[in-house]
């Protein structure tokens, strides 16, 4: 099966989205459990479209990645998560 580039693109971006970002709110915050589930959120969507990759459903591959960086970056827009003013990874509001 032919490579996709924009699968491979995305995945890429993802990975290196999920190593930068870190919980943005105070441990004591009611929102400290937010950033995690974000992570968490992400992580588990990064996990599945590796896993429809490996099989060869691109289609669903990219899906998944894309609601993974998605949970990324609503964290980061939100402030949930610090995505250290990297605003090639994240759509940062300011």
């Amino acid at each position: 099966m032919p490579e996709s580039p924009l699968l491979e693109r995305y995945l890429r971006l993802t990975r290196e989205a999920l190593e930068r970002v870190r919980p943005g709110t105070p441990t004591r915050s009611f929102l400290a459990g937010a950033g995690d589930d974000f992570l968490s959120m992400a992580r588990a969507y990064l996990a599945d479209a590796e896993h429809f990759e490996r099989s060869g459903d691109r289609d669903r591959a990219l899906a998944a990645v894309s609601y993974a960086h998605g949970w990324l970056d609503a964290g980061v827009r939100l402030g949930i998560l610090d995505g250290g003013g990297d605003d090639a990874r994240f759509t940062l509001y300011r």
